[in-house]
């Protein structure tokens, strides 16, 4: 399902939706993210980010389905998400409008932020460079390529995210093998800490639960709706299959991406654990260097320095680049469909897009030469507008999404290799695409 699929004039492939969803999930979240869970929850923060994906994986399906589902052709090219399945599916016009103001606020304005501040720290702290500079160029960059629109966007996703995700992991499992006696005591750890067993860290198990929680939606994006624009761009012949292709990439980014982030820097002992504010400190890593204060990317860069010395901040640096970076184009992305959906008219439109467009440059410009905690609590609140919303939409529409399930594995288990749907032979109404 995930390589079988072509693209077509209407439609991105399989893969390159795929891709596209993860430039949102694979982000800072993967790095920064999994730092500052450590921080405010300790190890047992990790947990619950598992536990989160797991969940969230469900949530993934639905909401992808469904945007495949109620997708519709703008422009000559397919279009869906939250909004569009909100006013179709539930024929709520109003709760479908607010969903795509609040989209296009969070992700045009509250969320671009986090990932832009987080490249020019980590440039800042690895090459030395202003972040003013750093700024300049993250805008020059974004504007070459949202001005393109969503194809050049799923180009380089397609290019970039399997380079950088294989390249962190490659680095990753070295490290990982090199240690690989701490494994099983650094998982120990983990699970100890979740529950307060672990002496150290069994007065913040609260702040555990909620940290791990919050940082694994940041992360992975499930439940908020931003998966599932990029999977009602996709071209296939079932609406199922870009659900399922879309619950693995939850796992891809947190099972996989973030936990190895997680047990670098447990291995390695680069860390700090605060309960709840900078200036109390309830336990220091035993090779946490005293001179550095800040947390969040530079844990991941001390860690990765202390297996292979020298190498830690320059290779943490760029790869966070490519992961936020990415993950800013597909925020773009994202928010443009909800732009499309509450202006049909062409040239209205247009110049909506424009200031869409120049909306995310300045936001992206002026969050990265401000503070991390300025940032953070910007993002924390689209996410959380985004997913209460969805989840709300999601709950009420689960019958037509367990509807599309069960057609397609109707399908399969009747030996049929390319299952196809129908929304009249299901049953689902307002799905036109489906009806041709």
């Amino acid at each position: 399902m995930l390589l079988k699929g072509k693209s077509s004039d209407s439609g991105i492939s399989s893969f390159q939706a795929f891709t596209l969803a993860l430039t949102g999930r694979l982000g800072m979240g993967n790095i920064a993210g999994v730092a500052t869970a450590i921080a405010f929850g300790g190890p047992g923060a990790i947990f619950w980010m598992w536990v989160i994906a797991f969940v969230g994986a469900g949530t993934a399906y639905v909401e992808s389905s469904l945007a495949q589902v109620y997708k519709e052709k703008i422009d000559g090219n397919y279009r869906g998400g939250p909004a569009y399945y909100i006013m179709k599916g539930l024929k709520n016009k109003a709760f479908a409008i607010a969903f795509a103001l609040v989209t296009i606020c969070a992700l045009g304005i509250l969320l671009p932020g986090v990932q832009s501040n987080a490249i020019c720290d980590a440039f800042q702290h690895s090459f030395g460079i202003d972040p003013l500079i750093s700024a300049i160029g993250i805008v020059v960059l974004l504007a070459v390529i949202i001005f393109g629109g969503v194809r050049r966007i799923a180009n380089v996703g397609e290019i970039v995210i399997p380079f950088m995700a294989i390249g962190y992991l490659i680095v990753v499992a070295v490290i990982l093998v090199m240690n690989f006696q701490h494994i099983p005591a650094v998982f120990s750890l983990i699970v100890k800490s979740a529950f307060g067993v672990e002496a150290a860290f069994s007065g913040i198990v609260g702040a555990a639960i909620s940290t791990g929680v919050k940082r694994g939606i940041f992360s992975n994006e499930a439940g908020q709706g931003t998966g599932a624009h990029a999977a009602a761009a996709c071209e296939v012949t079932h609406p199922a299959k870009q659900g399922l292709v879309q619950a693995f990439s939850i796992y891809i980014d947190t099972w996989l991406i973030c936990s190895a982030t997680a047990f670098v820097i447990l291995i390695s002992g680069t860390y700090r654990v605060y309960d709840g504010t900078l200036d109390n400190v309830i336990y220091t890593g035993p090779e946490m260097l005293e001179s550095v204060t800040s947390f969040g990317t530079v844990y991941t860069q001390l860690a990765v320095d202390a297996t292979i010395p020298g190498f830690g901040s320059i290779f943490i640096a760029i790869a966070l680049f490519l992961f936020a970076f990415t993950t800013i184009l597909s925020y773009y992305f994202q928010a443009e469909s909800n732009v499309y959906f509450l202006f049909r008219n062409e040239k209205t439109a247009f110049y909506m897009i424009q200031a869409l467009r120049a909306a995310v440059l300045f936001v992206a410009f002026f969050a990265a030469i401000n503070t991390m905690t300025l940032a953070w609590d910007l993002a924390d609140i689209g996410v959380g507008m985004m997913a209460w919303l969805n989840l709300i939409a999601i709950v009420l529409l689960r019958k037509v999404a367990l509807k599309v399930f069960k057609d397609f594995e109707v399908q399969c288990r009747s030996g049929i290799k390319e299952p196809v749907f129908r929304s009249d032979k299901a049953g689902i109404e307002n799905a036109e695409i489906w009806h041709q």
